[in-house]
């Protein structure tokens, strides 16, 4: 049965063949602190699969988690934020993505920014971190890779300043109007059909909420299926329907390696945020059975969007968990979720021999 909620309307065709992604994601919410989960996966056009396990909060009267439960997505609104960059850097607001970050926020240090492009930014290349609120140089740009918070908030302000729009401006013009999206938005308030995030312990530090809605803050609220839309989008560069809802330049350009050439072969690999499959390397999130050309975003939330172009095949995990429990390997368990879709492929291709 088609979702005829959506401009996107893509047909039911449950598929036993990938029961074990249910089996892994059940695991993954024994393991984390959670109260609800979700999976759904897109294959050939269809969507294959689709779950929804426990309930939104660990109150007793909590709503079930359903198809329009809303998980907070944490960094996996960074993969929005890099449409943002692309779209920017698509429509000439930005020259390119070499440029220093200098010239488009002249404002910051010069001694500490001097030698950072938006390439490092968006490849975790930068080498900045900040401390007490002062901008503190960890290594030379391009030379080492490390996540932090720093490059996300200076891109969210070079789309600001060069486009005239916010983050969230960029994406309900280009995508979430365009495509119905209702599921997807950041929060100032919360409501009924947003998930409670279960913290590690009470006071966690990592916490944070916020007021604004302009899409530079961690308040970014998706469902499952709109998620798994939104990798779906991406996987038929811009044209769903028979309609090219974005160009497909702005997705090709977010979704390919842009890594400096400097950067040691074993560290993660990124596109504008994705992480991007492509040479074999040792510190990444991506499964080893997942083929090159594949890309993928995880969140604080163990959220997962996987998109694998080689098998036409968008998978999607969702939880209301926060960080990780003593004893818990995050990053295996993302590694072995992307392994267990690319074995389900497999085993139909062999059952249809």
């Amino acid at each position: 049965m088609p979702l005829i909620k959506h401009d996107l309307i893509l047909d039911h065709k449950d598929n036993p063949i990938f029961t074990p992604v249910v089996d892994h994601v059940k695991s993954t919410f024994n393991n984390v602190i959670c109260s609800g989960a979700s999976t759904l996966i897109i294959h050939q056009d269809s969507i294959v699969l689709e779950r929804y396990i426990g309930k939104q909060s660990g109150k007793g009267d909590a709503r079930t988690v359903q198809a329009d439960t809303q998980f907070h997505v944490a960094s996996v609104r960074k993969s929005y934020i890099g449409f943002a960059v692309s779209y920017a850097l698509y429509y000439g607001c930005i020259n390119s993505i070499d440029d220093p970050v200098l010239s488009y926020l002249p404002e910051l240090e010069e001694n500490t920014w001097k030698g950072t492009t938006i390439r490092h930014l968006l490849t975790h290349t930068h080498g900045l971190t900040q401390q007490a609120n002062e901008d503190i140089r960890e290594f030379t740009p391009g030379s080492s890779w490390s996540y932090k918070q720093i490059g996300i908030e200076a891109l969210t302000r070079i789309v600001k300043r060069t486009t005239g729009k916010s983050v969230a401006d960029i994406l309900h013009e280009s995508v979430f109007t365009p495509l119905g999206f209702t599921e997807s938005n950041w929060y100032s308030q919360k409501h009924e059909k947003l998930v409670d995030v279960v913290l590690r312990y009470e006071g966690d530090q990592d916490w944070k909420t916020s007021e604004s809605t302009e899409g530079e803050k961690m308040n970014m609220y998706v469902s499952t299926r709109e998620l798994a839309y939104w990798g779906y989008l991406h996987l038929k560069k811009g044209k769903v329907n028979g309609k090219q809802i974005v160009p497909k330049e702005i997705i090709e350009v977010a979704t390919s390696l842009q890594s400096p050439s400097t950067l040691h072969k074993d560290l993660p690999q990124n596109g504008f945020l994705w992480f991007v499959k492509d040479l074999p390397a040792k510190k990444t999130e991506i499964g080893d059975q997942v083929p090159k050309g594949s890309y993928q975003i995880l969140g604080f939330t163990n959220v997962t969007l996987l998109v694998i172009p080689e098998e036409d095949i968008v998978a999607v995990r969702m939880f209301n968990s926060f960080g990780s429990p003593e004893g818990y390997d995050y990053l295996s368990d993302v590694r072995s979720f992307g392994d267990t879709v690319i074995a389900c492929v497999k085993n139909e291709s062999e059952v249809k021999k």
